[in-house]
């Protein structure tokens, strides 16, 4: 297993975060929080609709960045969900070998 992979992807969703906020700034002329959740709903699939790119420039940015960025933030959530997964079966694991350690030494009492 690669622990890396995670920071790995999280650095990757982040750095495409940070220059799309910064590219919505600059081209579509928005404030920084705009620029910013534009690019959360936009990656997230969530789309609200506003605010929209009106600029030739902001709408083809808007289709480089769902395309770099949709498969970056959809393994970051997989990712996610594995580590999680990977959790509880590993919580499960302790709890049935406890449970036959206490089995076992109940019956080496007996």
């Amino acid at each position: 297993m690669n622990y890396n992979r995670p920071s790995v992807l999280i650095s990757a969703l982040v750095f495409i975060i940070a220059s799309g906020t910064v590219f919505f700034h600059y081209a579509e002329g928005w404030g920084w929080v705009d620029s910013y959740f534009f690019m959360v709903v936009t990656l997230s699939t969530v789309g609200y609709g506003h605010p929209v790119p009106v600029t030739a420039l902001g709408k083809i940015g808007t289709t480089v960045f769902i395309f770099l960025g949709l498969g970056v933030f959809a393994l970051a959530i997989r990712e996610i969900g594995n580590f999680t997964v990977r959790r509880r079966i590993e919580r499960i694991e302790r709890l049935k070998r406890r449970k036959g350690d206490t089995a076992r030494n109940e019956d080496d009492a007996k």
